[in-house]
């Protein structure tokens, strides 16, 4: 299990308590381990979309998950928070935090959220130990995105009505080697998703209890 993963942070007088439970034992009690599945991309690549309904498969699958979607969570946790470079990246890092403590807890963790800097998905990765984190990259290009502009945020983006939007007068930094790559643009949605549940059915779920010792990244004694 990683120790607290926030960089400089400034409660000093503050002391990491072990939990009595850990999460190798929520992991034995629910069948399966636990993870984070991170989905970036431009808004309208289908994030969210994909996040919903892979969380629907793996539901039925006795799997349990949480999706964090970018908007929700503004309308919460980061209410506070506004588009600029510096609360962009608060955001990432609230986020960050809280899907580790919900990995912690043993959920499948699937979070839906543009997150446009690679040095605030870097940190979100490094938060947790390796195989613990999966980048899924939604791949589609700005002209797609602009004319599925489902919310109409793009059209009010480029009238001058909000600033700093991803894509149009802020940028996107498109990951360099992603866990996974779906070109949402060209492929139908269910061919994705079945693509993302073969890909953690293969890389981080595991229902049989006899290889918990192997897929879990600590020791199972």
């Amino acid at each position: 299990m990683t120790t607290p993963l926030t960089l400089d942070s400034a409660a000093k007088n503050c002391v990491w308590e072990k939990p009595s439970i850990s999460r190798q034992d929520r992991a034995i009690l629910n069948g399966h381990r636990s993870c984070i599945v991170w989905f970036t991309g431009l808004s309208g690549s289908g994030k969210s979309t994909l996040a919903r309904r892979v969380e629907e498969v793996l539901f039925r699958k006795g799997i349990r998950t949480f999706v964090l979607d970018g908007d929700n969570v503004r309308h919460g946790l980061c209410s506070d928070l506004g588009f600029d470079a510096g609360s962009r990246k608060e955001n990432i890092r609230r986020v960050a935090e809280v899907a580790k403590m919900m990995m912690e807890s043993g959920i499948v963790v699937l979070t839906a959220f543009i997150s446009p800097f690679a040095e605030e998905r870097r940190l979100a990765r490094t938060l947790v130990n390796e195989g613990d984190f999966f980048e899924i990259y939604c791949k589609a290009s700005l002209a797609e995105c602009e004319a599925r502009d489902v919310k109409g945020f793009y059209k009010k983006a480029r009238l001058g009505q909000i600033k700093n939007y991803t894509g149009i007068n802020s940028p996107y930094e498109i990951p360099d080697n992603p866990d996974l790559i779906l070109d949402t643009e060209l492929e139908a949605v269910d061919v994705s998703v079945a693509r993302i549940v073969e890909f953690l059915d293969e890389m981080a779920l595991v229902c049989a209890q006899a290889r918990l010792s192997t897929a879990l990244p600590w020791s199972a004694q």
